[in-house]
């Protein structure tokens, strides 16, 4: 078996002790451990910083840090706090750099899974996989597409990391999408594999108000980081076929239109938004001819064809529908 590439992960945490010891449990299990692993508790209050003292007596490869309890609550908080780990990794040997949620648990062969395929593929610059909530269905990735990498737990070749300047501090959120896009507009191939799953604690029901609330700011999300109206049209129809029902895409087009019309500053450079556009139309361009193709096709073979068309629809729409934090 090949040497795997050394590795280190950053996890942001705030008030998080209901959680975070399955997530340091899963963590000291690893097959292949990491050299260094950084969890800032930026500001709790609730004995996250605890738990970890005590794990971290037992693994000198693990760290506390702590930065001071913010007033501001924002999605641009967790960066700052990854990068105040990240500044903890100077002087570290590694190949490869993980931010891993601190809500997050996985089987004693996850990272050694992930760094073998970072190992098989040099071309391959952030990976991970699909994760469940509450032991609940994940998404079904012959529907969604396998080049987005969920910001739950995602593990980057250090180089490419390197190249897309690490996490964009975006106070709206999308941080983690934005670093998937860019390290594909780099050169760099993105990949989740279903191999595996993780386990994601926390539970994220919301009230019916909640939920439109949240499908109003996911099309703000698609507007920031430059969706082409025309995939978002057809993202606002599959939302119309998901509860809540109709209400729902018209929210996500809402959002997407409100800022659109505002010309409300992104927080991605034109050249992101010009290559994200490109990507989208060509994969919507594959399902028309498609579709087209099935017309042609006798029964049996059209079925299948339409079968396969109507997944590249709901890949081309869905990958946007768990932006990250």
């Amino acid at each position: 078996m090949a040497k795997l590439p050394k590795y280190v992960l950053i996890t942001p945490a705030r008030n998080e002790a209901a959680f975070i010891e399955l997530t340091l449990q899963s963590i000291a299990a690893q097959t292949v451990k990491p050299e260094k692993w950084v969890v800032v508790s930026d500001g709790s209050t609730d004995g996250t910083d605890e738990l970890v003292l005590k794990y971290a007596a037992q693994h000198s490869w693990i760290e506390l840090v702590r930065t001071p309890e913010r007033k501001e609550r924002n999605f641009a908080g967790k960066v700052h706090a990854f990068n105040a780990g990240y500044a903890r990794m100077a002087g570290v040997d590694y190949q490869v750099i993980g931010s891993l949620d601190a809500d997050i648990s996985v089987d004693e062969g996850y990272f050694e899974f992930l760094l073998g395929k970072l190992n098989d593929d040099p071309q391959l610059g952030l990976v991970g996989t699909p994760f469940s909530e509450g032991g609940g269905s994940v998404y079904d990735y012959r529907f969604v597409s396998i080049e987005h990498v969920s910001g739950a737990c995602q593990l980057f070749r250090r180089e490419c990391f390197e190249a897309i300047g690490g996490y964009v501090p975006v106070k709206g959120g999308c941080i983690d999408h934005i670093a998937v896009i860019t390290s594909r507009m780099k050169g760099w191939k993105t990949r989740t594999f279903t191999e595996k799953v993780s386990q994601h604690h926390r539970t994220m029901g919301t009230a019916q108000q909640g939920i439109l609330r949240a499908r109003w700011k996911n099309g703000g999300k698609d507007y920031s980081v430059g969706n082409h109206p025309a995939w978002e049209f057809f993202r606002m129809v599959r939302q119309m076929s998901q509860r809540p029902r109709i209400i729902g895409g018209l929210m996500v087009m809402g959002g997407f239109l409100w800022d659109t019309v505002r010309s409300k500053p992104r927080p991605v450079t034109p050249e992101l938004v010009a290559f994200y556009r490109k990507e989208q139309m060509v994969r919507l361009k594959k399902f028309f001819s498609k579709s087209k193709q099935s017309e042609n096709e006798p029964a049996n073979d059209a079925h299948k064809s339409q079968a396969a068309a109507a997944g590249e629809a709901r890949s081309a729409v869905a990958v946007g529908e768990g932006h990250g934090r």
